[in-house]
């Protein structure tokens, strides 16, 4: 990566301005799911061994309605951070303004600060100039490290780095690392898998790797509108009717190299009480059915050609594993990652739902690395350049 990163600043006695990425999910002030806050302290503890000023913490969170929209306030983070980094963490309940500048005023010496959500104000998603220098007077540097926005250009993110110095954190530093370097020198056999509920979202992304992957698994709702492409009955499984030409065209593309599934677990309603069964894909889907995850011959299939793979890349679900019914393959797509990855594999997590999936299976810890961005790690995928990423300082 030929970006600056913490290691090449030094931060002693400097108030240091830190772009985290605590969108993170909040039920009756609890925090139900903490990856992302732990992704984020090897970087804030490294800044801290060099005795800072002071450490001020910037992130987003959600999608509020309105500023003081209290389901979207950062509040309920500041302790959650505090357990796990080992040390009080003061919450101001504004990122910019007197609020704000009187909560940085008012810190001790190595204290730590976490402002309040960056968008309350319009001027975040809009990147507006103003707004971005206010953020900017917290600090003397600015660390981003949070690459979950790096494919959006926010004044938080990209706004900031016209005014302070701009360098990566240790999280930012490992997802290029991991999502960029990795496919564009990988060792082969070098597999992707891709699932999710619409193939319009990942063409892009098959484009991309079906010039570099030696294959190409599909499967969840997007593998309908392949099977459609083909002429298979879908029942009422999901199909992108629009999206059938480009399906077909995708197959032709792929020389051999897209694989899909075989056979599917098929539901009789959307619902985990609904009546299930296992069908051969070719045979079509019955009127009334539909297709919610992928069969355990597809299962077994997927697993004789991951097996002895070096590189292998997942992003999106093979069914809706929400539905304890239908999360057989899913689950069974992480445990033949964490296997490959005992053996020597390089195993890449995308972020959303595959990597929710990869936790709920268990087997997180046994993966190379999941990534906290779910946006931002498809079109790093599709091998665009991300705006968060173009804004930290060359080295």
């Amino acid at each position: 990566m030929n970006k600056m990163t913490v290691r090449d600043v030094t931060f002693a006695g400097k108030r240091v301005l830190v772009r985290v990425d605590f969108n993170v999910p909040i039920e009756n002030n609890v925090i139900t799911d903490d990856t992302r806050i732990r992704a984020a302290i090897p970087t804030l503890q490294y800044i801290l061994a060099q005795q800072p000023q002071a450490l001020i913490l910037l992130s987003h969170l959600g999608r509020p309605k309105a500023k003081g929209d209290a389901d979207t306030s950062l509040a309920p983070v500041a302790p959650a951070l505090a357990a796990l980094i080992g040390q009080p963490v003061a919450f101001a309940e504004d990122c910019v303004g007197p609020i704000a500048e009187a909560a940085v005023a008012a810190l001790p010496a190595g204290g730590i600060l976490l402002l309040e959500n960056t968008r309350y104000y319009k001027g975040e998603e809009k990147n507006d100039p103003e707004l971005a220098a206010q953020m900017a007077r917290h600090g003397d540097l600015f660390v981003n490290d949070a690459f979950g926005t790096a494919h959006r250009a926010h004044a938080s993110n990209v706004g900031i780095s016209q005014h302070l110095t701009a360098v990566s954190g240790l999280l930012m530093e490992k997802e290029i690392d991991y999502l960029a370097t990795t496919i564009e020198q990988p060792q082969t056999p070098f597999i992707a898998i891709l699932g999710g509920a619409k193939v319009s979202d990942k063409i892009k992304v098959i484009e991309a790797l079906l010039g570099k992957v030696d294959k190409l698994l599909i499967g969840g709702g997007m593998a309908n509108t392949f099977f459609a492409a083909h002429g298979y009955p879908m029942g009422d499984s999901l199909v992108e009717a629009e999206a059938i030409a480009t399906a077909k065209s995708l197959i032709e593309k792929g020389s051999g190299k897209i694989v899909l599934p075989v056979d599917a677990t098929i539901a009789s309603a959307f619902a985990e009480s609904a009546d299930k069964k296992t069908i051969t894909v070719s045979d079509g889907v019955p009127a009334g059915w539909r297709i919610l995850d992928i069969g355990p011959e597809t299962m077994r299939q997927f697993g004789d050609i991951l097996h002895g793979a070096k590189t292998v890349i997942w992003n999106g679900p093979m069914g809706v594993f929400e539905l304890p019914s239908f999360a057989a393959g899913t689950f069974a797509v992480a445990r033949l990652l964490a296997e490959e990855t005992v053996r020597g594999a390089t195993t890449v997590i995308g972020g959303g739902d595959s990597a929710a999936a990869a936790e709920q299976s268990g087997l997180a810890d046994q993966m190379t690395h999941i990534s906290t961005g779910g946006g931002a790690s498809l079109e790093m995928l599709e091998g665009k350049e991300l705006p968060g990423v173009v804004a930290i300082k060359d080295k």
